[in-house]
C-alpha cells in the first residue's frame, strides 16, 4: 500500500473558489442548438428567438353559440321596437368555435334570440362590433416574437407554439458530464442482495445522486462503472471522456489527502489544478481543475459533501452553458430552537427542520457529519453559517434557503423531546391522510423538550419523565418547569403509548447479560442516552436505587440521542448493551432483557391544542389504524393511547 499523502493546495473560502471557477468557465461558449419537436422539448432552452408562422386565430371566429349578424344590422332593436332578421342573409346561426361569415362581424348570443320560425329571427337589443368574437389573430400575430433565445420551454409553451404553426424548435444541446465512481470499496447495488453486504463495502450512490441532479439541472449524464484506486485507470477514463463528448468530468471520491485518493494527481498530471480544498463545510476536499480547455472535478465521496460541493460549484457551469442564470432558493427568516456552534474559518451549510411556531420559523438542527445523507432528504433548509461567524444564538433570526415550499413549512406541526418509533407511524399515517399535515420530529430527550415547549419553540413534546418519588410519568416534571402553563391551566398531557423498556443486547446475549447491575461488570462496554432524556433519567435513577456507581460502567459517558442509534451501536459491536425500548430491539434483531414499562405522553399547549392540525394529530393518534400498527411494532400497549392526563 502507497504511503504517499497529498497535501492540500492553500485553502481557497468559498467566494474565492466560485470566483476562480467563475473567472475561467463561465463565460465559455454556450452549448450549440439542435432541432427537437415541441412537444418533447419542455424544460429545454430555446437556441435562439421563435416567432409565429400562423396568427391564432388564423380566422374571425365566434366566440359564442348564436347568431353571426352585422352589428350596423342591429342598430335600433330595443324590447319596444324589436327588429326580425332573415335567417341566411342577415343572421346565421353557428356554434363556438366557427368561422364568422363574410359579412358578418358581431355574434347575438342564442339566449338573447327569439326564433319566429326556420326563415326568421327576432333579436330585442343591438349588438356592437365584433361582440362575442374572437378576431384573427387576438391571441398571436403571425411574425411576432414568441420567446426569446434562452427561454425554457414550459407545458404551457407547447400549446402557444403548436397554434402559431411551430412543430419544432432549436434548443441548446445538453452539455454532457462524465461521472467517474472511484474506490475500491465501492460494490453497485444492481449486483447485490442488501443481506450480503460486507464490512468495508460501501453501496455506490453518489453518481446516481449526481446523475440526476446533473439532469434536473439541464444536463445529460453517463455514469462510468467503477474505478479502483488506481492512477492510471482513472486518468485513461478521464482522457476518453474528455475525446468523447462529455463537456466536463466529476471523480467522485480521491478528493481528500489519503495515501489512495488520485483525484488531485490525475488532474494536476494531465492539465491544471486551480482549486484543492475549500473552507466549507461540507464539502471542503473538493478539487477544481482543467483538463484539455475542459472543467474536470474532484468530487469529495461523502454523500452531503458531494451535494454541496456540486450545487456550489457544477450546477452553476451547466446552467451557464444553457444561457441560464443559477439557480436562487427563496430564503426566510428563521429562529434556531438551541445555540449552534460552529467552526471559525469555515462556511457550514447547516441543514435544519423548520416549522411555523406562533407566526415565527423555528429551526432544529439536523446532523452534520457529511455522510449522513438524511440530513438532506429530511431537511427543509439549509442555514449558512459565515466563516468568521462562531456560531448562532437560539430565538436570533437569521436567513435559511428553503428546500421546501413555504406554504408546506406552514403546515407542519414540530414535535421536540424524546425519541419514539410510535412517532414515525405517526407521522407516515399524517402523510397519507389527505390533510397535507407534516410531522417534524427532533430528537433531544424529554427535559430538552419540556424547556422548547416553555421557550414558545415547538407545538408539542415527547415526554417519558420518571418521578423517582412516587413511579408516576411526566406530571411532576410539567408541574415543576411549566408551572405558568399549568397555573393558568394552559397545558396538556396527552398519554400516547405504554412501551416496554430494557437492556439491549446482541442477539444470543454473548456476555451473559442479565440486569443493570451487569453494565458495571469489567468485560461489558455499554452505549448511553445524551443527559435530560427521560432514559438517562430512568438509569440513573435504577443505579441509585441498585447502589451502583456510575462512574464504574465502561461507556457511561458515550452517548447517542435515539433508541435507534443505540440499538445501531449494540449490532455493530461498539457497544454490548444499552437501555431501549423493545421496538427499537426487535427492529435490528437485537436480544432485550426488560426492565420496566414506562408511560409516554405529549406535552401540548392549550395555544395549540385546540388547533385545527392539533386536532388532526389527536385523531389519527385515537384511530384504530394507529394503534394496530404501533403495536404491530412490538413492545407496546395503546390500552390508554389518546386519553388526555391533564
Amino acid at each position: 500500500m502507497s504511503t504517499r499523502r497529498n497535501i492540500y493546495l492553500k485553502m481557497k473560502t468559498l467566494a474565492d473558489a466560485r470566483r476562480i471557477l467563475f473567472e475561467r468557465f463561465l463565460n465559455d461558449s454556450l452549448m450549440p442548438g439542435e432541432n427537437c419537436s415541441v412537444p418533447d422539448a419542455v424544460g429545454r432552452v430555446l437556441a435562439g428567438p421563435v416567432s409565429a408562422r400562423l396568427s391564432s386565430p388564423n380566422f374571425h371566429a365566434a366566440a359564442m353559440d348564436g347568431i353571426a349578424v352585422s352589428a350596423e344590422d342591429t342598430y335600433g332593436a330595443a324590447e319596444n321596437r324589436p327588429r326580425v332578421l332573415q335567417v341566411g342573409e342577415k343572421a346565421h346561426f353557428l356554434n363556438t368555435g366557427h368561422v364568422m361569415p363574410k359579412g358578418t362581424n358581431a355574434v347575438i348570443m342564442i339566449e338573447n334570440v327569439n326564433v319566429l320560425d326556420t326563415e326568421r329571427v327576432q333579436i330585442d337589443a343591438p349588438a356592437f362590433p365584433w361582440q362575442h368574437v374572437r378576431k384573427l389573430g387576438e391571441d398571436i400575430v403571425a411574425t411576432e416574437l414568441l420567446f426569446p433565445q434562452n427561454h425554457v420551454i414550459t407545458p404551457y409553451c407547447v400549446g402557444a407554439l403548436l397554434s402559431a404553426g411551430i412543430f419544432d424548435v432549436a434548443v441548446r444541446k445538453k452539455p454532457q458530464v462524465l461521472i467517474l465512481p472511484t474506490g475500491s470499496e465501492l460494490v453497485d447495488w444492481r449486483n447485490l442482495d442488501p443481506k450480503n453486504l460486507e464490512p468495508g463495502q460501501v453501496l455506490e450512490t453518489n453518481s446516481y445522486v449526481l446523475g440526476k441532479l446533473v439532469e434536473s439541472h439541464g444536463g445529460g449524464y453517463t455514469k462510468h462503472e467503477r474505478i479502483a484506486d488506481d492512477l492510471q485507470a482513472i486518468q485513461k477514463a478521464v482522457l476518453q471522456g474528455l475525446q468523447d463528448r462529455f463537456d466536463m468530468v466529476l471523480i467522485i471520491g480521491g478528493s481528500s489527502a489519503g495515501s489512495e485518493d488520485y483525484a488531485r494527481q490525475v488532474i494536476s498530471e494531465l492539465g491544471t489544478v486551480y482549486v484543492h480544498g475549500v473552507t466549507m463545510m461540507p464539502g471542503k476536499p473538493v478539487i477544481i481543475g482543467e483538463v484539455q480547455g475542459k472543467p474536470v472535478y474532484g468530487i469529495p465521496g461523502y454523500p452531503v459533501s458531494a451535494i454541496i460541493a456540486y450545487e456550489q460549484f457544477v450546477r452553476p457551469l451547466i446552467r451557464s452553458r444553457l444561457g441560464l442564470p443559477d439557480i436562487e432558493l427563496q430564503t426566510v427568516a428563521v429562529e434556531p430552537t438551541r445555540k449552534l456552534a460552529s467552526k471559525l474559518g469555515v462556511e457550514e451549510f447547516l441543514r435544519v427542520k423548520l416549522g411555523e411556531v406562533s407566526g415565527r420559523i423555528v429551526a432544529t438542527a439536523l446532523p452534520r457529519g457529511a455522510g449522513c445523507i438524511t440530513s438532506i432528504t429530511e431537511a427543509d433548509g439549509i442555514i449558512r453559517i459565515p466563516h468568521h461567524v462562531e456560531g448562532l444564538n437560539d430565538r436570533e433570526p437569521v436567513a435559511a434557503e428553503l428546500l421546501r415550499p413555504l406554504a408546506e413549512i406552514k403546515n407542519t406541526l414540530v414535535i421536540v423531546g424524546s425519541h419514539d418509533n410510535s412517532l414515525d407511524v405517526l407521522a407516515n399515517q399524517l402523510r397519507a391522510g389527505n390533510s397535507g399535515l407534516t410531522l417534524s420530529s427532533s430528537h433531544v430527550g424529554s427535559m430538552g423538550g419540556l424547556m422548547a415547549v416553555k421557550k414558545g419553540m415547538c407545538h408539542l413534546a415527547g415526554s417519558h419523565l420518571l418521578d423517582t418519588q412516587d413511579g408516576t410519568y411526566n406530571i411532576a416534571y410539567v408541574n415543576k418547569y411549566l408551572t405558568e402553563l399549568v397555573a393558568d391551566d394552559q397545558v396538556r398531557l396527552v398519554h400516547l403509548v405504554y412501551r416496554d423498556q430494557g437492556l439491549m443486547v446482541p442477539a444470543g446475549n454473548p456476555k451473559k447479560i442479565s440486569g443493570i447491575a451487569d453494565l458495571c461488570r469489567e468485560d461489558v462496554n455499554m452505549i448511553n442516552r445524551q443527559q435530560g432524556s427521560g432514559t438517562r433519567i430512568l438509569l440513573d435513577y435504577r443505579l441509585r436505587e441498585s447502589g451502583l456507581d456510575p462512574a464504574r460502567i465502561r461507556g457511561y459517558q458515550n452517548e447517542e440521542f435515539t433508541h435507534m442509534s443505540v440499538a445501531v451501536a449494540v449490532l455493530s459491536g461498539t457497544a454490548d448493551a444499552g437501555l431501549g425500548i423493545y421496538a427499537a430491539a426487535r427492529a435490528l434483531g437485537l436480544d432485550f432483557i426488560p426492565v420496566v414499562t414506562e408511560q409516554y405522553d405529549l406535552v401540548i399547549p392549550q395555544v395549540f391544542f385546540e388547533s385545527p392540525n392539533m386536532q388532526i394529530l389527536l385523531e389519527v393518534i385515537g384511530s384504530s389504524a394507529f394503534r394496530r400498527q404501533v403495536e404491530s411494532l412490538g413492545g407496546y400497549s395503546t390500552r390508554q393511547t389518546g386519553e388526555i392526563l391533564l
